[in-house]
């Protein structure tokens, strides 16, 4: 990895220090920067106009093989530009060796690119939270190791091989089995949001895949009652597998009463057929330890009520 292209085609940048302590952080790292100056675009509550964010993206499509192209954070605005996305040919070029990464609202782009032309994308690390971080007192806070060994991992050698030691709570009848599948996925609101349109990886497209999952600021009662449009939809009735991440930045009340993100998953277990495996503590989400997803490679998964194991070739 010599090269990364920054683009920032979703939310504006919510403070000035972060993009450049990640900027810092990489180029120390001996990788060239290129197009940095879109993290200081702003307009409204997004990373530049409509037209700005669409032009960047569509420029992909030119972009040299050799180059990672990463978003530079997520927040909303992808939505607006998915009519006039170029997609067959930002596929040309990914076909031709170009790789594309983000996650969060990155999930648009990503499930729509798969949905018109079935290109794999990364879902993974973006510039802000991943690489530059504050904590509480301002002090700069690394790049979480155990992100840029995988990171770096499926940039250069485009694999994917990760053991998740958890116990596994939700497997239904099949608690000890291997699977073969279409890896797909991302952000929870983003996916429900994309049902219904040409943007969602169809039926027959990911029959039998493996499902990631995850999502942020969100009340277990909202994760339930989304994942409940995913059932539905039909959508995971259709799964060989369901992998669900990190859950993270809520808060639960009084009113709760003992009601928390196990409850939510316990709905769905039981109203989806007991064969397909919901598995729990993948290493991906809006958290320093995530890992780098292949969205739309075909994966492996084995799984037991004591871990689970993915690995990818693409």
């Amino acid at each position: 990895m010599k090269s990364i292209h920054l683009i920032a085609p979703s939310g504006a940048s919510l403070d000035s220090k972060s993009p450049l302590l990640g900027i810092e952080w990489l180029k120390s790292h001996g990788i060239n920067l290129e197009n940095a100056s879109c993290v200081e675009r702003v307009f409204e509550r997004f990373a530049g106009t409509d037209e700005e964010r669409l032009l960047e993206l569509n420029a992909l499509a030119k972009q040299p093989k050799q180059n990672l192209v990463m978003a530079m954070r997520g927040g909303y605005g992808i939505h607006r530009l998915l009519p006039k996305i170029e997609w067959d040919a930002i596929a040309k070029a990914i076909q031709d060796g170009l790789q594309i990464c983000g996650h969060s609202d990155f999930t648009a782009f990503e499930l729509g690119l798969l949905a018109k032309t079935g290109a794999i994308t990364l879902s993974g690390p973006m510039l802000n939270y991943d690489f530059g971080r504050f904590d509480d007192k301002g002090s700069a806070i690394p790049p979480n190791e155990w992100m840029w060994q995988h990171f770096q991992t499926a940039i250069d050698q485009r694999r994917l091989d990760c053991e998740v030691i958890t116990p596994q709570n939700f497997l239904g009848s099949n608690t000890g089995n291997s699977i073969d599948g279409i890896l797909w996925g991302g952000n929870l609101t983003v996916v429900a949001s994309l049902i219904g349109t040409p943007y969602l990886p169809s039926a027959k497209q990911t029959q039998g895949g493996i499902l990631f999952l995850e999502d942020v600021n969100e009340h277990p009662y909202r994760i339930e009652r989304t994942l409940m449009q995913l059932l539905e939809a039909g959508i995971l009735a259709n799964q060989g597998a369901i992998l669900l991440g990190s859950f993270s930045a809520y808060r639960l009340f009084d009113n709760d009463r003992g009601y928390r993100i196990e409850s939510a998953i316990e709905a769905i277990r039981k109203r989806i057929p007991n064969v397909i495996p919901i598995l729990t503590g993948l290493p991906f989400g809006h958290q320093p330890d995530k890992l780098t997803l292949p969205v739309g490679a075909q994966a492996s998964l084995a799984y037991s009520p004591e871990h689970f194991a993915i690995k990818a070739q693409w």
